[in-house]
């Protein structure tokens, strides 16, 4: 592996722990409850290093929502059928647990933000990093086969998707956690089921 690589990792790994640490004292103390020296204690770093990563502890709070690693997703994209078609492709990528890591965690900051607004620009930033990665992997796979449009249509109709799972306009179960407020609820995948037919048969 590249010295370069291994700085990249690094700084993941840091601002991961930096994001991490702030979300952990938003839940334990609330978010009006600390402060970045708090969140750089927590986390073993310098307020210095801090400022590398995040303009402010609401960025930081926001982007705890990145997975800790991407072993699951690296895996899956080794075992990528030639022949697989966008949509399935991507009704399989959605179900892989570091997925549903950045759904249980985007639902949690959506409801900080109902309290706290402030958040609300830094979930957007999280969500069109989302959508721009599911277009980038779609485009590496199929580009030889579907143009770029439709590959960014199907990214922001999947990503589109998720809004009503985590601002509530949907009661969806996630994998391994509890109904959100006893209200009548679908499960993931009975979710995913529904949206993927209306995707390969029109609306």
């Amino acid at each position: 592996m590249s010295n370069l690589n291994l700085r990249d990792m690094k700084k993941a790994a840091t601002a991961q722990a930096l994001a991490q640490a702030a979300f952990e004292l938003t839940l334990e103390r609330g978010f009006d409850g600390f402060i970045v020296e708090d969140v750089v204690q927590r986390a073993g770093y310098s307020r210095r290093t801090f400022a590398n990563h995040y303009s402010c502890k609401e960025e930081a709070v926001a982007m705890a929502a990145i997975p800790p690693d991407l072993e699951d997703i690296l895996s899956f994209l080794d075992e990528f059928p030639e022949d697989e078609l966008p949509l399935d492709f991507l009704h399989r990528l959605i179900r892989l647990p570091s997925i549903i890591h950045i759904l249980v965690r985007m639902r949690q900051l959506m409801q900080l933000a109902k309290e706290h607004p402030t958040l609300e620009p830094y979930i957007l930033i999280g969500f069109r990093r989302m959508q721009s990665d599911f277009q980038s992997v779609l485009n590496s796979l199929f580009q030889e086969r579907y143009p770029p449009v439709y590959t960014h249509l199907l990214a922001g109709a999947v990503i589109e998707a998720f809004l009503p799972i985590l601002d509530g306009g949907v009661h969806v179960q996630l994998p391994g956690q509890p109904p959100s407020d006893g209200s009548p609820s679908v499960t993931y995948d009975e979710y995913l089921g529904s949206i993927f037919h209306y995707l390969r048969n029109g609306f």
